[in-house]
């Protein structure tokens, strides 16, 4: 994340009024304080769109699992944000921020601040920043929810949830974001708004969940032979999906951190690679089934934003167009390659954000139209990314396969195998998500 220069526009053109008014400048209002204003108030609408994302994971997770399993994802999803606002407010922010080393924050615990002074985040004051960056941790945590769908205790994600939002989420992003030792290489590493630090965060967390969880009752054959366990929505999933990719808008252009000209062009890489997802991974998986898979075609528009998410401000919209493209295709075939291992991913949010964020990163080191191999500079940008993308994975699969096997040893992380078929809602909720006229999907048993 980082600003850019302030430019022309409607927010421009308001600051030079300003300034040439003297009755307004006598009053303190001047083109700076008219541009921090803009800034600010542009950042909150982008936060609010990244909020509202959690509706749309909710749904997409919702929509590809079983009618008996609806409000536990629902109850989940809603946890994962509000209990990461106050992991994220109280140990969280201060260690992906404060002052600290080049690992991590040491300094501005419970939001104190005192150890954020007056330009800390650029024009940004601390609460922008804080409910901007919030709304990105809970992110990270809210896509282990579906690799984990169907047959985790309730008590036990909720501690998942809060530890990754307070520890392992924050960690890395002091690693770049927060100045740490990512950002201090030769060729800085570059992940704009988060393809590794968020969403592979999330995906590698997402993978160690669902191999200490084990799969799902009835999803594999005797043989190993993988079983589709169908959702019960997918407009539910699908309307997610557009969420989601309204919610992009928020996520991309505002790491900006600024209301500037680059707004606009994130925000047409953004849409262009989130297209160019969609459309190669319908083409895919039609030549690989037989069918353009709805669910697949869905999986490939988010497979294209979280590509795109590292380099959006970076690579051209022909970049944007290749990177989305490639991504659409690479996520069908990870899906397929996930679920044959035996790793039982119901929604695909370890191909989509984990496989696919590590993709998206790589490629700035390609595409970047500053420092970038295709464009003639070189290996380092592309190092410098390998070394990111490695790190990352090895941190968040060694700490959250920690995490998660201590959870299975202390408080169990799998509810009972009988809970599992009659389904989360009514006994870890105490009520079924839907009224007894929806019949809820019964799974397949060998």
């Amino acid at each position: 994340m980082r600003r850019r220069l302030l430019v022309v526009g409607a927010g421009a053109g308001l600051a030079l009024l300003a300034s040439a008014t003297p009755a307004l400048a006598q009053d303190g209002i001047t083109a700076e304080v008219v541009q921090t204003t803009l800034d600010n108030i542009w950042i909150l609408i982008a936060a609010v769109l990244v909020i509202f994302m959690q509706a749309g994971f909710a749904l997409v997770e919702a929509g590809l699992t079983r009618a008996k399993n609806v409000s536990n994802i629902m109850m989940k999803n809603l946890m994962d944000f509000c209990a990461g606002v106050l992991a994220f407010g109280m140990f969280g922010f201060a260690i992906a921020f404060g002052t600290g080393n080049d690992f991590f924050g040491t300094e501005g615990w419970f939001l104190n601040p005192n150890h954020f002074t007056e330009g800390y985040f650029g024009t940004l004051s601390l609460p922008t920043f804080f409910i901007f960056q919030v709304a990105f941790a809970a992110t990270a945590a809210t896509i282990v929810s579906g690799a984990m769908a169907e047959r985790t205790k309730f008590k036990s994600y909720f501690v998942y949830s809060f530890v990754i939002t307070a520890l392992i989420y924050p960690i890395v992003v002091h690693w770049l974001w927060g100045g740490g030792w990512l950002a201090n290489l030769g060729t800085p590493m570059i992940d704009f708004a988060g393809s590794t630090i968020v969403h592979s965060v999330g995906g590698w967390a997402a993978l160690m969940g669902a191999i200490v969880l084990g799969p799902r009752i009835g999803k594999y054959a005797a043989d190993g032979t993988p079983r589709a366990i169908p959702g019960h929505s997918i407009p539910f999933a699908i309307t997610g999906v557009f969420i989601l990719f309204i919610g992009w808008f928020g996520f991309n252009p505002g790491s900006e951190l600024a209301a500037d000209g680059a707004v606009a062009g994130i925000a047409l890489t953004t849409l262009i690679a989130g297209a160019a997802g969609g459309v190669f991974a319908t083409i895919t998986v039609w030549l690989k089934t037989g069918f353009p898979d709805v669910a697949m075609a869905g999986n490939g528009v988010l497979a294209g934003l979280v590509a795109i998410t590292a380099g959006t401000a970076n690579v051209s919209n022909w970049g944007a167009a290749i990177i989305g493209a490639l991504a659409g295709v690479l996520v069908v075939f990870s899906v397929f390659f996930i679920d044959r291992r035996g790793v039982d991913d119901p929604v695909g949010a370890i191909s989509v954000h984990g496989v696919c964020g590590a993709f998206g990163t790589l490629m700035v080191g390609l595409f970047a139209t500053e420092g970038g191999l295709f464009y003639g500079d070189g290996f380092d940008q592309f190092l410098s990314q390998l070394i990111g993308v490695v790190a990352v994975f090895v941190f968040v699969t060694i700490t959250a396969g920690a995490l998660f096997l201590a959870i299975k040893a202390l408080i169990g992380l799998r509810v009972p195998a009988e809970e599992e078929i009659e389904g989360l809602d009514t006994v870890e909720h105490g009520s079924p998500g839907y009224g007894p006229d929806v019949a809820a999907t019964a799974p397949v048993v060998a």
